[in-house]
């Protein structure tokens, strides 16, 4: 291979690269950061709740009697965001449920872990709510190859013929054909 010769995508280039690039193209059709501040958002709502603070020598324990009820609003928020990340059809009812969680976790656990887990979650909510497909990709043209001197002898290519006016249906459906969109039997 000559330093001229261009790479072919997928087969001579670090498998790293190729891993990134569908990483990318996976991300882009769904929407990923949406499901990662809601997931980024459940983390500490779950977490603040069980979770000792060490001062030196005092341990400031942030336990709560509602901590199974924050554990659940975060675990929620954490399988929301999930989904949205393999069920993109989910979004609307993914995004709404994560802002409804984050309003509840506010009296529930600790200011929604201290307003942390309350603004991530509802920030990932509301661009889950808003996020959009992207049109179909469109299907790039085929480059027509120019016959060259040498590449085909005269005469071994076939001759293109006009058929712009000739029906291209031979299925025998085509209102042209007089069948008015119904097959005929014989």
């Amino acid at each position: 291979m000559s330093a001229e010769t261009p790479a072919v995508p997928g087969r001579d280039e670090h498998y790293l690269r190729v891993i990134r690039r569908h990483f990318r193209a996976w991300r882009g059709e769904r929407p990923f950061w949406a499901g990662l501040f809601i997931i980024l958002g459940g983390l500490p709502i779950a977490y603040f709740p069980y979770a000792n603070l060490q001062i030196g020598h005092l341990t400031l324990a942030m336990a709560t009697t509602a901590g199974a009820g924050s554990l659940i609003i975060g675990v929620l928020l954490v399988v929301l965001g999930v989904s949205l990340w393999f069920q993109k059809h989910v979004r609307t009812f993914a995004g709404v449920a994560a802002i409804l969680l984050a309003l509840v976790s506010l009296p529930v656990s600790n200011l929604g872990g201290f307003l942390i887990g309350f603004l991530l979650a509802l920030v990932g909510g509301a661009m889950a709510v808003s996020w959009a497909p992207g049109p179909p990709p469109q299907p790039q043209p085929v480059p027509e190859a120019t016959v060259e001197q040498g590449d085909a002898p005269a005469g071994a290519l076939p001759a293109e013929a006009d058929t712009v006016d000739e029906p291209n249906d031979l299925s025998g459906t085509s209102p042209a054909n007089g069948a008015n969109g119904r097959h005929s039997a014989g």
